[in-house]
């Protein structure tokens, strides 16, 4: 098996807004663009991500049994089916806009009451329950099933430490509602005018294969590559680790070498 396995491209740059170097006689300063073991979004992360068993976000034990995950009465167990999975992605969306349309609420009652100026907090429960982590063969890769980048998914679901646990109502539209959030990888990816390297670890569970080849698509300048590095975790975290670490940095080295950002060494 290759160390990594490649990927080029060269379809037609869209240049009407390219970057720029303010130096252009200094290739240090020359603009290019990495992304490494990167999410399409934190909006389309979360949303991915988020429990659709729950029924009423100010009481997270009231659940739909048929979409509780974690539920082993769970008619609904891997490997899931095609209808179910998109059963379930429409109800992770469907429950992302349930929250945006309270925020907006929220957002305009305080400035029907000359509080325009003021936060509210709160708490998103049960925002780790993706298929992907039960059901390796769900956009699949060399990831462990039953685990997921902070322990065990089921517990991380309900824990104080799950993506986008706490949140304030602008920071939920900014970074989190899936129809409001602005950054978007894939969305933005062709307004990238420069050079891409797009690298994505074929043993991470929490950016799964899907997500490092949608970005690079969309990405639109024509010198764009993508590398994946097998048995790579999302952090690289592990003694056994090192040389998966090792080669992602080699790779990198050698891609800003031939870009003349560096004098690349092996």
């Amino acid at each position: 098996m290759d160390r990594f396995r490649s990927i080029t491209n060269s379809r037609p740059v869209n240049r009407a807004k390219p970057l720029t170097c303010h130096r252009p006689t200094a290739s240090c300063c020359s603009p290019r663009i990495s992304a490494l073991a990167a999410h399409i979004s934190r909006h389309g992360t979360l949303t991915e991500w988020l429990d659709t068993s729950i029924l009423d976000e100010s009481d997270p034990t009231r659940r739909d049994p048929e979409l509780d995950l974690y539920n082993p009465d769970n008619p609904n167990q891997p490997p899931y089916t095609p209808e179910f999975l998109k059963r379930y992605r429409q109800a992770q969306i469907d429950r992302n806009r349930r929250i945006t349309k309270w925020v907006k609420e929220k957002l305009a009652a305080l400035e029907a009451e000359d509080r325009a100026d003021e936060e509210f907090c709160f708490v998103v429960h049960g925002t780790m329950a993706d298929p992907r982590w039960l059901d390796a063969g769900v956009d699949p890769n060399d990831r462990e099933p039953g685990t997921c980048y902070l322990g065990d998914p089921r517990v991380v679901n309900s824990s104080p430490i799950g993506l986008a646990r706490y949140s304030s109502l602008r920071s939920w539209l900014s970074q989190w509602s899936y129809d409001d959030a602005r950054g978007d990888g894939v969305a933005c990816g062709h307004d990238v005018t420069v050079p891409a390297l797009v690298i994505g670890n074929l043993a991470d569970d929490a950016c799964t294969p899907s997500h490092t080849r949608r970005l690079f698509e969309a990405i639109g300048h024509p010198d764009k590559e993508m590398h994946e590095i097998p048995r790579a975790n999302h952090y690289y975290s592990g003694p056994d680790q090192r040389e998966t670490l090792k080669e992602a940095v080699g790779v990198i080295t050698d891609w800003l070498g031939r870009h003349g950002f560096s004098r690349a060494t092996r």
